[in-house]
């Protein structure tokens, strides 16, 4: 797949944000993966290169999870939290991924 070819101003705008919480970081330390939020039509292919690009890693695989958002309410009005588009970026063997965009 590494012969398919992507806009590069489009690959900066997959990756929305990293996601830092106490379930990522236990994926991070298991399988070597890095969680994300990604655009909702954003597709493997496109991430694995978004995050190849960005911070200069070799990738093994990307899984993608679709989570809906909740209805809550706002005092008497109810409002809906948005829709949330997750990638598991797992790494190869041997690389590392800082957020502060250097690898090791």
């Amino acid at each position: 797949m590494s012969t398919l070819k992507f806009d590069e101003g489009r690959l900066m705008q997959v990756l929305v944000a990293p996601i830092v919480s106490e379930k990522a970081t236990m994926v991070a330390e298991q399988s070597n993966a890095v969680t994300f939020k990604v655009l909702q039509n954003a597709t493997k292919h496109e991430i694995k290169a978004a995050v190849e690009l960005m911070f200069k890693v070799e990738v093994a695989g990307v899984s993608v999870v679709n989570t809906k958002g909740k209805t809550k309410r706002f005092g008497k009005t109810i409002g809906r939290r948005d829709n949330v588009r997750k990638a598991y970026v797992r790494l190869k063997p041997g690389q590392e991924l800082n957020l502060s965009g250097e690898a090791a």
